[in-house]
């Protein structure tokens, strides 16, 4: 049987050197991962960040409902005291000769709705 030298069940000098570079080098590439990934987070937050800053500054799209806003209820038919002084002011438009017929009957038509 060949005789063995060194300790039996614990490492040597050597095998003990060996692991502790092995776990620094695990921890030393682990630390590297982290901060790699930290890195990018905070690049990719702030591309974020300037793009809604960005979409922040621009004129807002017109909308139609802001362009041509709608009536919400019909004019109301106009006080029967008004209606009887307008067309009062097209009869005599008519008789001075500022209204044709057409325009008078149409003018009518459209005030008596």
């Amino acid at each position: 049987m060949p005789l063995r030298r060194g300790r039996i069940g614990r490492p040597g000098l050597l095998g003990t050197v060996a692991r502790t570079a092995v776990v620094a080098g695990t921890a030393t590439a682990t630390s590297n991962a982290v901060n790699n990934r930290a890195r990018r987070r905070g690049a990719e937050q702030q591309a974020y960040a300037e793009q809604e800053q960005a979409y922040a500054q621009q004129p807002a799209a017109p909308t139609y409902a802001a362009q041509a806003p709608m009536p919400s209820a019909p004019p109301a038919s106009p006080e029967p005291e008004d209606m009887v002084s307008k067309l009062a002011t097209l009869s005599q438009l008519h008789s001075s000769g500022a209204l044709s017929d057409a325009e008078f009957a149409a003018a009518k038509a459209q005030l008596l709705g």
